[in-house]
């Protein structure tokens, strides 16, 4: 390879040329203005639009409560200032919410239409879980015209053409419905090109959740079907049981390739990723939205309730907490009254990355989305980081 050099002169003739011009360069400095230049988003049409598609806050007001099964509600919350972020469907939206002294954040995914932003309002559905600090306060005390504070939305459990393959199967359980719900809607509206074949399973025909909207989609529109199965009891016109490999099998297209989207709890994910590897899929058409990490991964990995300390740093200050060996680091800094910077909850967007400084800490493989320099130098994400005793770590 014949490499091309830059003759000593030429060096030279540049330097000289560089000195010769900053006179000039100083006097331009001294002549401009010294008042304060305006902020970028002022300036360029550019930064008023990525502004306004990624505010740093929304502030939102509940406009309307739905109850849709006894211990599952809809939420439509509508901008404050009228202007709400843009989203794809099946992304989510982070709420910081204070209870008592307890600073927490939580991820709902977004059942609204994409279109619904643009006129300012959003839907999310929150279902009561079993022990659930966050989930049982909003189900209790958000009422019409309560105030809401929630980040941009984000996520990647959305539609890429590029990566998934035109057909989708969708397997939804529990509140998991909400993302395919949104999904089918932007199918609907063609601001998605692919094709849903959703599974949605539930206990019982009463716990099954926007039946009427999916029923009225997939009626309407060919590029939707949603196919219900119920786990207790047969009846006609549901298939019964668990959602399985056999049960993909019937309804995923014979011949051509398909993506399978899953979305539910934890026990559900359990089940289904040993059902998933039979069928053999490139790993890439296969996508599991993150659901957050409890208190089943503490417990898979032998630990118990047995307390510990957190020593906490911040900025150079101190200060100590309390933790539970089976409850996340975030956890216990939540009910502390410590916010550091939290989206997720489930390791994978590595906002709330802080610094193990000393102690042993589990992190379960199915949540470990630190870089690999992350994991070398001692970074954990305290959202999916079980404490195995008296820990130090370093915030913000």
């Amino acid at each position: 390879m014949k490499i091309k050099t830059t003759p000593l002169s030429s060096g030279i003739k540049d330097f000289t040329n560089t000195v010769l011009s900053l006179p000039a360069r100083f006097g331009d400095v001294a002549k401009a203005s010294d008042k304060q230049a305006p902020a970028p988003t002022e300036l360029f049409q550019v930064n008023k639009v990525a502004a306004s598609l990624h505010p740093k806050t929304q502030t939102l007001v509940v406009e309307k409560v739905e109850i849709l099964t006894d211990d599952f509600k809809c939420y439509t919350l509508k901008a404050k200032d009228g202007k709400a972020a843009y989203f794809r469907a099946g992304q989510y939206l982070s709420f910081q919410i204070i209870i008592g002294n307890s600073v927490c954040t939580r991820a709902y995914s977004i059942a609204s239409s994409p279109k619904d932003a643009l006129n300012g309002i959003y839907k999310i559905a929150v279902k009561r879980v079993d022990d659930g600090f966050v989930s049982g306060w909003i189900l209790d005390n958000w009422k019409e015209g309560c105030i809401a504070s929630a980040y941009a939305p984000e996520g990647t459990f959305v539609y890429e053409p590029l990566r998934d393959a035109k057909t989708v199967v969708g397997i939804a359980g529990g509140s998991g419905i909400t993302p395919f719900l949104s999904l089918a809607k932007a199918i609907d509206e063609r601001t998605e090109n692919l094709n849903l074949i959703l599974l949605y399973g539930a206990r019982t025909e009463k716990d099954l959740a926007f039946k009427d909207e999916l029923d009225t989609i997939a009626a309407a529109n060919g590029s939707f079907k949603v196919v219900y199965v119920l786990s207790e009891g047969k009846q006609k016109g549901y298939e019964h049981g668990f959602i399985g490999a056999d049960l993909i099998k019937k309804y995923a297209p014979e011949n051509g390739d398909y993506s399978i989207f899953a979305c539910g709890p934890e026990a559900m994910y359990a089940f289904l990723r040993k059902e998933v590897e039979v069928l053999g899929l490139r790993r890439k058409f296969v996508r599991f939205e993150m659901q957050g990490v409890s208190k089943m991964t503490a417990k898979k990995a032998g630990l118990t309730d047995e307390t510990c300390k957190v020593t906490v740093i911040d900025r150079g200050e101190k200060c100590v907490i309390d933790g539970k060996c089976d409850e996340t680091v975030l956890t216990a800094l939540e009910k502390a009254g410590i916010a550091i910077p939290v989206r997720c909850r489930s390791g994978e967007c590595g906002f709330c990355r802080s610094k193990l400084v000393s102690g042993e800490v589990y992190i379960d493989d199915s949540s470990d989305y630190r870089r690999i320099a992350d994991a070398q130098f001692g970074y954990i994400h305290p959202c999916c980081t079980f404490p195995k005793g008296d820990i130090s770590i370093k915030i913000n």
